[in-house]
């Protein structure tokens, strides 16, 4: 079981291990909590109750506190402290997990947890595959797969529904085709009348009303993770959340929200306007639409403050970090990859050579004697700014 720790500290969770006194740790896609030395697992304690959505409206009408930028754990296996802005991380003398508890920070709580499911094993099994796809990749790049590399994170996302209701003008564009008469000048100069069939389009004012209802508008609640890499890391299993459990954090990082849920709904009402827009054109109908404005009111607007699961990869090449990221429910990775000069050089110069070596024997197949190709200027062997050559002899019949 976890044990609550405070004494003049952020009260906090540690996990000792039932068996021998350690610390254990979440265990990805086992659902128990598991001794890194005795093997010995427990059972994740079971939150009780469902994902629930809240009410968005009471939620802005909160005086909520303003949080701490940092607060203080004190480990409950060797005592030292630590001061961080993660809800959960690990002690970084005896490497204990240690989770926060939200309630006394002034934070939304999270009400849903992803857990983890793709294991280091096999995320760096992902890693790998993805590292050998990509060409022209220096060999730096390989490093990004070391187990040492990764880490595991979870990263808080808030999700949005709603009614939504939005009247819009605009204009219906219906084809239709006449009859064009011009004149053309054939080969002998003399003039020639032909027709033609040109498409028009007649434009109708059109304006109507169309409503959706939204669920589950995936927004980032953090700006420290590239968000078109976050993006590409979609689709999530969101029905598979599981409510919120500190056991589901033990082991591994988890960032606080730097988003807060009023500027998240605003990026998600961003997401749902083109959907609204293509809602507008469907009702527009004919053959070609135009959307002038659009008036979208929104009811029923609900969120909640989920924990998404990723193993971070992050190295250093050329003296800038470069991010590679899996998610660790799908096992997809995104990221960031730079290119090899050389390797694209050798790669061009290769090319050279085989389309060279192709001309030589096109040239010497059609003369039926030698044929010979200078390369001035380069050494392909040796040192690029010398003046070496090389020469390729095909002989009679080649």
């Amino acid at each position: 079981m976890a044990e609550l720790t405070g004494g003049g500290t952020t009260a906090h969770h540690s996990y000792p291990c039932e068996q021998c006194g350690a610390s254990v740790e979440f265990a990805a896609g086992t659902g128990t909590l598991t001794c890194p030395y005795c093997g010995h697992a427990q059972q994740v304690a079971a939150a009780g109750g469902e994902v629930r959505e809240h009410d968005f409206a009471a939620l802005a009408a909160m005086r909520r506190p303003a949080a701490p930028a940092t607060h203080d754990y004190r480990c409950g296996t060797c005592g030292a402290m630590t001061t961080s802005d993660h809800l959960s991380q690990k002690c970084g003398f005896c490497g204990s997990p240690m989770v926060a508890e939200v309630e006394g920070l002034g934070l939304v709580q999270p009400e849903a947890v992803l857990p983890f499911a793709v294991d280091r094993p096999t995320m760096q099994g992902a890693l790998q595959n993805w590292v050998r796809s990509r060409w022209f990749a220096p060999s730096a790049l390989k490093k990004v797969v070391s187990a040492e590399q990764a880490h595991g994170v979870y990263l808080p996302h808030w999700t949005f529904d709603a009614q939504t209701r939005s009247h819009y003008t605009g204009q219906r564009g219906e084809h239709y085709w006449v009859t064009e008469t011009y004149t053309t000048t054939d080969s002998e100069g003399r003039s020639q009348t032909q027709t033609r069939q040109v498409q028009k389009t007649r434009w109708y004012p059109a304006r109507g009303t169309v409503a959706r209802a939204f669920d589950d508008v995936l927004v980032a609640g953090t700006r420290r993770v590239m968000p078109e890499h976050l993006a590409k890391l979609s689709p999530w299993p969101l029905e598979q959340a599981a409510t919120y459990q500190p056991d589901y954090l033990a082991g591994y990082e988890t960032l606080r929200y730097d988003v807060e849920p009023e500027a998240g709904l605003d990026v998600a009402k961003g997401k749902m306007a083109p959907v609204i827009e293509n809602d507008c054109e469907r009702d527009i109908g004919g053959d070609v639409q135009q959307v002038h404005h659009v008036d979208t009111s929104y009811s029923e607007v609900t969120y909640k403050l989920l924990l998404l699961p990723v193993w971070i990869a992050t190295y250093l090449y050329g003296g800038k970090p470069f991010q590679v990221l899996v998610n660790a429910r799908t096992a997809e990775v995104v990221g960031e990859r730079p290119w090899s000069a050389w390797k694209i050089t050798f790669a061009v110069l290769a090319a050279l050579v085989v389309i060279a070596a192709i001309v030589w024997a096109v040239v010497a197949a059609q003369d039926g004697g030698s044929a010979t190709v200078v390369y001035s200027g380069l050494s392909l062997l040796g040192d690029p700014g010398s003046r070496e050559s090389v020469r390729l002899y095909a002989g009679p019949g080649v």
